[in-house]
């Protein structure tokens, strides 16, 4: 795809090329795995126990996630360079996901990602 890695303007062009690096359906289906543990870790551990055993469990919901990008999109995780900004499109694209506005085992290709994040700069 045309979008780049680098120099993103903001969220809305990060969150493109996120989509990019997500385009298999397995991997989201392995994401949408992740981001449920990761909040039902939120939920019964720090809510329910403490804040200290939260950051050891989260991160065991990255292990989905990441056999998804190693093994089925073969790329290495945004994680890596952009932390934050990967953590939130983790749960924006889970809500695209659960609303339908993301197709769960399609193929994603340009025009996909671009029904749903517009290019701005074509507006």
């Amino acid at each position: 795809m045309a979008i780049k890695t680098s120099d993103f303007r903001n969220w809305d062009e990060f969150y493109a090329f996120y989509l990019t690096e997500h385009s298999n359906g397995i991997n989201r289906v392995l994401h949408i795995i992740a981001t449920c543990w990761s909040m039902f870790m939120f939920y019964t551990i720090f809510i329910t126990i403490g804040s200290i055993f939260y950051l050891p469990m989260a991160l065991t919901a990255y292990v989905p996630a990441w056999i998804g990008h190693f093994f089925f999109e073969k790329n290495k995780p945004a994680t890596f360079k952009y932390p934050l900004y990967s953590l939130i499109s983790d749960y924006r694209m889970f809500k695209d996901l659960i609303t339908g506005r993301l197709p769960l085992l399609t193929q994603l290709d340009e025009k996909i990602v671009r029904q749903v994040v517009p290019d701005k700069k074509s507006e």
